[in-house]
């Protein structure tokens, strides 16, 4: 089965026809300028040649001087006479002689008949109007030649206009695309900016789990007890799910910048009891569900747990409760707090506080409000009463956009 010739993306036909542009402007301009300069060699002829009027004069007179010459005998008189009217009847041999005749009351017909009258006024009318003709056209071939002379002085100037006005449409192209080009540098920048921060926000989101996998396949070599290696085998488990859901490179997009969760009813108090020990106090109901995607809404709690625990190295409270029957999660530490101008900033990208017990990439944060924000929500810092920071975490409708999944009794990863 062959396969239909693929069509031109619109995109191309418009920049090929941008690229012929230039020509097709040149063209059109040429021939716009040109045609003055054709319309007058059409209609007026290639020059006009008097030549012929002023033969007409000149026969004339030399026949009235012929008629004075008593030297002439009557044979040449008459041959002078033919050749004058030969000249005034061959209409012919005069270029224009309707148009000349249209402009005044001279005409070459008078010519011959007061040739034909054979007399001496009629001889003097002929000459007059044979003049009168000879300086119409002497006129007429004046005009004509300042007619030809602005034509082609427009012409020069439409010439030059049409090669000023291509190259300014070259230059436009031109700077066309080297911004189109600018523009898709940008492009491809912004593509590396965030394909650079999907990697460096899925590595460190990928620190912890991979920490307790590290941690819990080292404490299993050493563990003679059953039940501790089960537990401990759970916890690799849970590590290597939370691995896979957070390093998928197909959906580092979806994870971690244009976020697409996976809702389903999730058990929030059992997700916050996960993290109960002995420097983390957790209070929470018997059970508060509700829909998000669990393993995002796990992040932010470790996000938000790990960054209490880094600026103080006392208790930390985690609260789960309902605020007007929506989930809402406190976590307060008893450090130093923050100041007003660095709360501003915590959540931008590689902000840090200025008191960090251990290093950090100053991500958490910036991730956890994106996730909260895609869950209908959003996250707050907060001074605690009598010190310390208190950090709110709520909840609402998850977007539109998520996509759904199939309730399942665990943790799976994606």
């Amino acid at each position: 089965m062959t396969r239909p010739p693929a069509r031109p993306r619109p995109e191309l036909l418009r920049e090929l026809l941008l690229a012929l542009l230039p020509l097709l402007a040149t063209v059109t301009l040429l021939a716009l300028a040109t045609q003055p300069a054709y319309d007058a060699l059409l209609h007026r002829g290639k020059g006009l040649k008097p030549y012929a009027y002023q033969g007409l004069v000149q026969d004339l007179l030399l026949y009235r001087a012929d008629l004075l010459d008593p030297r002439l005998t009557p044979e040449q008189r008459a041959a002078s006479y033919d050749r004058a009217l030969s000249s005034a009847i061959n209409r012919e041999q005069y270029a224009f002689l309707d148009r000349i005749e249209a402009s005044d009351d001279f005409r070459l017909l008078n010519v011959r008949r007061g040739l034909e009258q054979r007399t001496p006024e009629g001889l003097q009318r002929a000459v007059q109007e044979a003049i009168g003709l000879n300086n119409l056209v002497r006129d007429y071939s004046a005009a004509q030649s300042a007619a030809y002379e602005q034509a082609f002085t427009e012409m020069r100037g439409a010439l030059i206009g049409s090669a000023v006005f291509s190259g300014l449409l070259s230059l436009v192209l031109i700077l066309r695309s080297l911004l189109l080009w600018r523009a898709e540098q940008r492009r491809a920048q912004q593509r590396e900016d965030r394909q650079r921060e999907a990697l460096n926000l899925a590595s460190h989101e990928m620190r912890r789990p991979l920490q307790s996998l590290l941690l819990a396949a080292d404490a299993l070599r050493a563990s003679p007890d059953e039940a501790l290696r089960q537990r401990l085998l759970a916890q690799i488990e849970d590590s290597a799910a939370q691995l896979a859901s957070r390093a998928d490179l197909t959906r580092l997009n979806d994870l971690y910048l244009d976020v697409t969760l996976r809702v389903q009813p999730t058990d929030l108090t059992a997700l916050v009891r996960r993290f109960s020990s002995s420097r983390i106090h957790v209070t929470a109901p018997a059970q508060l569900l509700w829909s998000v995607d669990a393993n995002r809404v796990r992040q932010m709690l470790e996000n938000l747990v790990e960054n209490a625990v880094k600026y103080t190295q006392g208790a930390v409270e985690l609260t789960l409760d309902a605020v007007e029957g929506a989930p809402r999660v406190q976590v307060r530490d008893h450090g130093p707090g923050m100041s007003d101008e660095l709360r501003g900033r915590v959540f931008l990208p590689y902000e840090r506080g200025p008191q960090s017990l251990t290093p950090g990439s100053g991500l958490g944060l910036p991730l956890v409000r994106r996730y909260a924000r895609a869950h209908g929500g959003d996250v707050m810092l907060t001074h605690a009463p009598g010190g310390g920071l208190l950090i709110t975490l709520t909840f609402g409708q998850a977007e539109t956009h998520v996509r759904p999944l199939t309730p399942q009794g665990r943790l799976t990863p994606g």
